[in-house]
């Protein structure tokens, strides 16, 4: 078993997932988003608005800033002229994926159609619900769940409704993880739902049905693809797998050459390291990261390759916060070397870094410049007009002035 060092196992992590692409010339257009999806596999959705919507954040932080209709229109619309790319499913949680990889995820659905807890009580304790509701889908699609719930005339409990709002909701939520349903566009943030017939092309449609253990080996294999190196936790993680499938597709990746066990010196567990993996010499660029982009998902992950201890603190009561509500990491050269509270105050049409925070021994002039000029980019992406530097952090003065030095 060969050994690398982290540094290698680092910018191996980088290039795998597009830190390492150039960015447009220009205005990006549909092969830059492909491109980018052939590094990440997929793009993780969130309800969180207090930024930006998790979707759309990876592909700015990659290639810098884009139409956002270029999400929209691949995941929610379709014409002859640009045809649907992308399909809502469970994948690492709910996300935007490849519609080729619809079939790999068939197993998950039969999973979901197995169970008798949490959402799933209604589909087998009201049946009658779930023909109605698909029935309902059929005829008006695509459909929100509130607009299903009008078209069957249900109230909600507090009135005296045979089924509440909650039922008809969890039933179009039952529905989608058995594949029954998938989203037909999203109006906001709401999903509406329709028949997957209308929706995915023939070909993804009835392609035919993969064993559950050759899609499991696939979706490790896209993993390692997207990661570079990792270790079995890394890769179970980034399509939510379990442990035991797991290490039997790891070990038959191995046996055919698809995986090769490697030492990261530093890594206590044994990393696998995809052949097509590649290592440049030096990363070089700037980056700001959203709490749920895939270079991050696993907070163990992001400790080992950047020694950066990072936690979601949304759930945390506000006077117990260590860093703020939605904390973005600040990525430069290679490495994490800050952390921004980001709020998009849309009424008041300006970027707000509410708190800013230094990693240790970081070089604090250069790092606020840098931060200054990606925050500037942001705000003119999302259409705000400035960007205002709260009080908090070690960081807060120095970037107010790169701020107040750049628009001079």
């Amino acid at each position: 078993m060969r050994s690398i060092s982290d540094a290698v196992a680092r910018r191996m992590a980088l290039a795998a997932q597009g830190f390492t692409d150039p960015r447009p010339a220009g205005q990006a257009g549909r092969r830059h988003l492909l491109r980018t999806l052939r590094r990440t596999k997929l793009l993780q959705l969130d309800s969180v608005n207090v930024a930006v919507r998790a979707h759309y954040m990876p592909l700015f932080s990659r290639l810098g800033p884009y139409p956002a209709e270029l999400v929209d229109t691949a995941a929610w619309s379709h014409s002859a002229r640009k045809p649907r790319l992308l399909a809502e499913y469970w994948a690492h949680e709910a996300c935007l994926l490849p519609l080729a990889d619809w079939p790999l995820l068939r197993w998950r659905m039969r999973h979901y159609e197995s169970l008798r807890g949490r959402y799933w009580k209604v589909a087998h304790a009201q049946p009658g619900l779930i023909s109605d509701v698909l029935a309902v889908v059929k005829e008006q699609g695509p459909i929100s769940a509130g607009g299903v719930e009008k078209a069957l005339g249900l109230q909600s409990a507090a009135k005296g409704g045979w089924w509440n709002r909650s039922a008809a909701k969890v039933a179009c939520e039952y529905l989608f993880a058995v594949g029954e349903l998938t989203t037909g566009t999203r109006r906001g943030f709401e999903r509406h739902y329709d028949l997957p017939e209308r929706v995915l092309p023939p070909e993804v449609l009835n392609a035919p049905e993969i064993p559950h253990t050759d899609a499991i080996r696939e979706l490790i294999a896209r993993a390692a693809e997207a990661l570079g190196v990792a270790t079995e936790t890394d890769l179970r993680d980034y399509y939510r797998i379990k442990p035991a499938p797991a290490r039997r597709a790891i070990g038959e990746l191995v046996e055919d050459g698809r995986l090769e066990p490697v030492r990261v010196r530093g890594w206590r567990q044994t990393a696998y390291l995809h052949p097509e993996a590649r290592a440049p010499r030096k990363v070089t660029g700037r980056a700001l990261l959203c709490p749920f982009d895939p270079l991050i998902w696993e907070r163990s992950r992001t400790h080992r390759l950047f020694g950066f201890h990072y936690r979601i603190e949304i759930y945390v009561p506000a006077p117990k916060r260590v860093y703020g509500y939605y904390v973005f990491p600040f990525l430069l050269d290679g490495e994490l070397v800050a952390r921004v509270d980001l709020k998009a105050d849309r009424a008041a049409g300006v970027l707000r870094a509410q708190g800013v925070f230094a990693e240790p021994g970081v070089p604090q002039a250069r790092v606020a410049h840098e931060l200054a000029g990606e925050l500037w980019s942001m705000a003119g992406w999302l259409g705000l007009a400035g960007v205002v530097v709260g009080e908090r952090g070690d960081l807060a003065a120095a970037l107010r002035a790169a701020v107040a030095a750049s628009v001079e």
